[in-house]
C-alpha cells in the first residue's frame, strides 16, 4: 500500500494513493496517527476507506509527512570515498566508518515535497543528494535489527539539498553538517509499506532497489540501494541505541553511490556545475516511485559577525 497527503480543491487531505486515485483515511486521521497504530493496523483502515475520491491527476501532493525526526546516516562506502575529496581535500574512507552506521540529525522543519521548489542559501556549490529513507511506524530502545526492522513501517525518497561549500567550512570544525544541509530535505512521492518491498529483499537484508538522479533531463547517477554497508533495520536499531525512536522518525539512507550526488562526481574528477536557479532534479528508485525538486532563487541571510577571541587567561 501506499499512503501519502495531497491538497484537493483547496483542502489538504491525508490518505491512502493507488493507481485508481486518492482515497482519504476516514475519521479524518492523519498520515501521523496511522503511523502511529502502526503497520498491522493498516490493512483494516484500508477496508473502511472507501473508494477513490479523485484521479491521482487532479491532486497536488505534499511531503507525505511531517516527521517527528530526521537522521540521515552516511552508509554508502563508494559515497564517503568519493565525497570526502571534494568536500575535505582527501578521498578516503576513514577505519571508523566501519565501525558504526554513523548519522546526524537534520532538519525536521524545512520539509519539501514533491515539485517543489526549494529556496536554497547563499552558495556557490549546490548539490543534491540521493536517498532512500525508512519511516517509522512503532516505538523502542535498544531495539535488535530483528525488533527494529518490525518498527519499519514503509520507505520513501528523500533528496538531501547540500550546500557543498557551507558544509565544508563548518565540518572543520569537527561537529558534523548544520546550515550546509538544514535548509531543506525533500521527502515523497508516497509512503510505500514495507511488505509492498519485501520482493526487493535479498538473503542479508538489503533492499535491491535500483536507484537514479536526472539533472534537467541527463542522468547523473544510479545505483543499487543493496550497496549500503548496512541494511535498514540495523541502521534503526543503532539509531535507538542508548536512545529512542518513534513512529514518525525519519532515517535517511545516506548518498548513494556511483554518482549519487555532485559531491561525490567533483570528488572523482568531474567538471558537472553545481546546482543553479531553475534546475530540476528528478529521483526515481524501483518500487517507490519518483520525486521531482527544483531550484529556487537564493535566499541572503542576515549576517552574523565573527567570534569575538577570548583570553584563555581572562579572570572571571
Amino acid at each position: 500500500m501506499r499512503i501519502g497527503r495531497w491538497t484537493r480543491a483547496g483542502r489538504e487531505e491525508d490518505g491512502f494513493i493507488e493507481d485508481a486515485g486518492v482515497i482519504p483515511f476516514p475519521d479524518a486521521l492523519t498520515v501521523g496517527d496511522v503511523l502511529a497504530a502502526g503497520l498491522g493496523a493498516l490493512p483494516a483502515l484500508r477496508e473502511r476507506a472507501g473508494h477513490p475520491v479523485a484521479p491521482l491527476a487532479d491532486v497536488t501532493l505534499r511531503a507525505p509527512l511531517s516527521p517527528a525526526s530526521v537522521r540521515d546516516f552516511v552508509a554508502f562506502e563508494e559515497h564517503v570515498e568519493g565525497v570526502s575529496a571534494s568536500v575535505d581535500g582527501k578521498s578516503e574512507v576513514v577505519p571508523e566508518w566501519y565501525q558504526a552506521p554513523t548519522f546526524y540529525f537534520t532538519n525536521p522543519h524545512t520539509i519539501a515535497g514533491p515539485g517543489e521548489t526549494i529556496a536554497p542559501p547563499e552558495t556557490q556549490r549546490l548539490d543534491f543528494e540521493l536517498e532512500v529513507a525508512a519511516v517509522l511506524g512503532g516505538a523502542g530502545a535498544n531495539l535488535s535489527p530483528v525488533e527494529a526492522d518490525a518498527v519499519i513501517f514503509g520507505y520513501t525518497i528523500m533528496n538531501d539539498w547540500s550546500a557543498r561549500d557551507l558544509q565544508s567550512r563548518e565540518m572543520k570544525v569537527r561537529l558534523g553538517p548544520c546550515k550546509g544541509k538544514d535548509f531543506a530535505t525533500s521527502l515523497g512521492p508516497w509512503i510505500v509499506t514495507a511488505d509492498e518491498l519485501e520482493r526487493f529483499r535479498d538473503e542479508d537484508g538489503f533492499l535491491a532497489l535500483r536507484a537514479e538522479v536526472s539533472v534537467n533531463g541527463e542522468r547523473y547517477g544510479e545505483d543499487l540501494v543493496s550497496n549500503m554497508g548496512w541494511p535498514f533495520a540495523e541502521l534503526v536499531a543503532y539509531a535507538s541505541r542508548n536512545a529512542r525512536v518513534v513512529p514518525g522518525d525519519v532515517l535517511g539512507s545516506g548518498t548513494v553511490g556511483n554518482g549519487g550526488c555532485l559531491g561525490e562526481l567533483w570528488g572523482r574528477g568531474s567538471t558537472l556545475p553545481p546546482l543553479r536557479e531553475g534546475d530540476e532534479v528528478r529521483m526515481t528508485v524501483e518500487g517507490i516511485g519518483e520525486l521531482v525538486g527544483h531550484v529556487g532563487a537564493p535566499v541572503p541571510a542576515p549576517p552574523i559577525p565573527p567570534a569575538r577571541p577570548r583570553s584563555r587567561a581572562r579572570a572571571r
